[in-house]
C-alpha cells in the first residue's frame, strides 16, 4: 500500500489544482499527494486533456488522484490505465456495484461519504474501497462547502476500524488541521478551499501551514 494511506500517519493531499506552478509548488514543497477534479460542474474542473499536461509533470513525484462524481467508470478506468492518474477517488453517489467492478481489477480507489450521523457509516465495507473520505455533506454540490462535520463520527469510526485507511474532508484550513489531526487521526487530511486564494488557486502559504501541522 502507497505509504499515503498509512493510518499511523497523516498525510495532506491538496484537492483541486488546475494549475502547472501550483503542481511544482506543491512538489517542490513535500505534499504527498494533488488531486484533480474531473468532474464538469466543478469550479476546479479540469477536462482529461487539460489536466494531462499538469499529471504527466507530476508522474512519481507525488500521488495523482482523479476525483469523478458519477462518472460513466470507463473515465477513471481509462485515466488509471494510461497512467494519468494513480487513484480514483469517488465523490457522488456511486454504488457498492460500482466500486466493486474497480475492486475487482484491482484498482486504486478512494470513497467519499458524506458524513451527517453515525448511521453514514455503517455499509462502509460493502464499497471494498483501499481507502475512505469523510466528507460534510452536500447533496447535489458533492463537496467543497468549506464547513466541517462533526468529527466525532470520524473518530469513531477510526477507533472501530483502525484497518481502513481514512482520508478526512470539509472545512479543515491551517486554522483547524493540528486540532483535525489529534482529534480524529486520519490517514490524511484532503484539502481544497482550506488552501486557496480562490477556486484553482493554491495559496501556497496556507499549504505550508497545513505541511507543518501534519508534520509536527
Amino acid at each position: 500500500m502507497n505509504a499515503f494511506f498509512d493510518p499511523t500517519t497523516t498525510s495532506l493531499k491538496i484537492c483541486g489544482v488546475t494549475r502547472m506552478e501550483d503542481v511544482s509548488a506543491l512538489i517542490d514543497l513535500g505534499v504527498d499527494a494533488l488531486g484533480v477534479n474531473f468532474w464538469p460542474h466543478s469550479k476546479r474542473y479540469l477536462a482529461p486533456d487539460s489536466a494531462s499536461p499538469l499529471l504527466q509533470h507530476a508522474a512519481g513525484k507525488i500521488l495523482r488522484v482523479g476525483v469523478f462524481v458519477n462518472a460513466d467508470p470507463e473515465l477513471p478506468r481509462s485515466l488509471l490505465a494510461a497512467n494519468q492518474i494513480d487513484v480514483a477517488q469517488f465523490h457522488g453517489d456511486e454504488s457498492a456495484d460500482y466500486c466493486a467492478a474497480f475492486a475487482s481489477e484491482n484498482l486504486p480507489f478512494i470513497k467519499a461519504i458524506g458524513v451527517k450521523n453515525k448511521d453514514s457509516l455503517a455499509n462502509i465495507y460493502d464499497y471494498n474501497a483501499t481507502a475512505i473520505l469523510l466528507d460534510t455533506p452536500a447533496p447535489g454540490v458533492y463537496g467543497g462547502t468549506g464547513e466541517t462535520f462533526d468529527w466525532t463520527h470520524a473518530q469513531a469510526f477510526i477507533a472501530q476500524h483502525p484497518e481502513i485507511p481514512v482520508l478526512l474532508a470539509g472545512g479543515i484550513t491551517p486554522v483547524n488541521a493540528a486540532d483535525a489531526i489529534d482529534q480524529v487521526h486520519p490517514c490524511a487530511l484532503d484539502i481544497a478551499s482550506g488552501a486557496e486564494l480562490s477556486p484553482g488557486i493554491k495559496d501556497l502559504d496556507k499549504v505550508q501551514a497545513l505541511l507543518a501541522a501534519t508534520q509536527r
